[in-house]
Parts: C-alpha cells; sequence; structure tokens
C-alpha cells in the first residue's frame, strides 16, 4: 500500500457495504486514502493484527462478523462503550502502533431514532435477536432511556445475555414462537414504540422475519438492521400495516461515518446522504 488505508474484516466479506461507503466519502473530500476488504478467519485474527500493527499507513479497521467479541483481548486498550457492550466493531491505531476498540454500531443505530423522539411519555423498545448487533442496540436504547422487551428463540440466553438492561419481571423475556396474531392495539400518542431486527432473519440467504402483529401499538415504529437487501419482507409488511419503518442502511451510514473520521481525521460529508443511498442500492 503507498496510501494511509483503512479496511474491513471478517469472514465472510465479500458482501459488506463498507468499502463503497467510505470509498465515496473519501472521494468527495478529495483525501489521498483508500479502504479495502480484507478476509480474516478466525484463525488467522491475531496474526492479522500483528501485521498491521507494525504499518504506518494503516489507520485501522472495521470488524464484522465472527470477529466483534474475539478481537477483544488482542487489543491494547477498549473505549469505554465497546467495554460495556462487550463488542468492538471499530479498530484504530495510533500513532504508536496502539490499537484502540470502540463500536460505532450504538451511535450508528441511534442516529436515525433520535429525531423521531418528541415529549412522549414512555419509550418503549421490543428488539429481536441475542447476537452481537443486539448487544449494541439494547445499550444504546437504555441509555436512551428506553424501557426494553428482548423477543427471541431463546429467551434464556437474553436473559443471561441482556438481564442487567431488561427489567425483573418476567413479562420482558418474550419467545418469538409465542408472539400472537392479529390485528395492532390502538395508538398511544403518549408512548414512542420501535421494533427492531437485530437478527440475520430477513438477509439474502435467510427466511425472513415473519412477525405476528398482535399486541403492537398502532404507531410503532419497525427498524430491520439488514441491509441486504435494504427493503426487506419485515419493512414491506410494516408499510401495508400503515407504519413508519427505518432501513439498515440508516445504522449502516451512520455507524460508518462514526469510524470515517477516527480514521480519516474528517468528519463524513453527510449532506450527501441520499446519493450515496442511490449508489449502494444500485
Amino acid at each position: 500500500m503507498s496510501k494511509p488505508y483503512a479496511e474491513v474484516i471478517g469472514d465472510p466479506i465479500a458482501q459488506s457495504k463498507s468499502p463503497v461507503i467510505h470509498g465515496f466519502w473519501l472521494e468527495l473530500l478529495g483525501i489521498e486514502a483508500e479502504y479495502h476488504r480484507c478476509h480474516v478467519t478466525a484463525e488467522g485474527l491475531a496474526d492479522y493484527l500483528a501485521q498491521r500493527r507494525s504499518d504506518a499507513l494503516w489507520r485501522g479497521c472495521n470488524v464484522t462478523m465472527p470477529h466483534k467479541q474475539a478481537i477483544m483481548p488482542l487489543l491494547n486498550r477498549i473505549d469505554d462503550e465497546a467495554a460495556r457492550i462487550g463488542a468492538v466493531n471499530t479498530v484504530v491505531r495510533e500513532a504508536n502502533g496502539t490499537l484502540t476498540g470502540y463500536n460505532t454500531d450504538a451511535p450508528g443505530f441511534l442516529e436515525p431514532v433520535q429525531p423521531l423522539l418528541g415529549d412522549e411519555d414512555y419509550r418503549f423498545a421490543y428488539v429481536i435477536g441475542t447476537g452481537g448487533a443486539a448487544r449494541a442496540i439494547i445499550d444504546a436504547l437504555f441509555h436512551a432511556e428506553f424501557m426494553i422487551w428482548s423477543i427471541s428463540r431463546n429467551p434464556a440466553k437474553a436473559k443471561t445475555e441482556f438481564g442487567h438492561y431488561l427489567g425483573d419481571d418476567p413479562e420482558y423475556l418474550i419467545d418469538l414462537a409465542e408472539l400472537s396474531a392479529g390485528p395492532l392495539r390502538t395508538a398511544d400518542p403518549e408512548v414512542f414504540s420501535l421494533i427492531v431486527n437485530a437478527t440475520p432473519l430477513g438477509m439474502t440467504g435467510h427466511p425472513p422475519l415473519e412477525l405476528p402483529w398482535g399486541g403492537f401499538l398502532a404507531n410503532v415504529t419497525v427498524y430491520d438492521i439488514v441491509t441486504s437487501p435494504v427493503d426487506t419482507t419485515l419493512l414491506r409488511q410494516a408499510r401495508a400495516q400503515g407504519l413508519a419503518t427505518i432501513d439498515g442502511l440508516a445504522m449502516l451510514i451512520g455507524q460508518a461515518a462514526v469510524a470515517f473520521e477516527k480514521f480519516f481525521g474528517a468528519p463524513a460529508p453527510r449532506g450527501q446522504d441520499a446519493e450515496l443511498r442511490r449508489v449502494l442500492t444500485q
């Protein structure tokens, strides 16, 4: 490499849209740097970091599955938020070769939610999934003062993973198989309500998430973090119910913007988000 560069690592990695996002911003800003994909297996993770640590041109990497937790003991320092969440998705190489881990998923997730928050008395969130993405999302919602329900196929695992974020009442642990079909409940203007899909269900190559709607409020907002496809079955079904939706590109672009500034020292040019979305969905 002859230019400063960053990259995204994972196994698999060919599906990652991060090079398109960072490349788009680098070109707009005229920054002489590059951003790549790098296929890194679990067995090769330690060697990868050892090689990159000594490369003065390497600015760091974004981290995707399955490395978000495994990479943590290999770093010199973990940011407080990432340590609390228990997952790292961004590694930054400091000038002296020190590697610091961050989690940009949490602020990236909250970015499109913040403008929707008004003067409601209550904030409710139903988070589907128990993986690394759900960890960051639940932490972000908890610190944004949401009451949180965990929906999963394994409530016992959810209790172990997220129990300190949830209330003591078992009602905050919901078995996905036990959700009931039926009409939405009457909208409640005193509640901002959010359903989040933090699972791979609906992603290309996976079955769709078929969510029964009985019991949810008619003014609930549905947020699906899946990015391939962008318009998932869940989002289409939600719109058919008359519900507001947020797609996975919102979180993807938001978290990438936080990482971009850490890598390249300049804020991402967010005024071009509409054009970036068009590029990502071509």
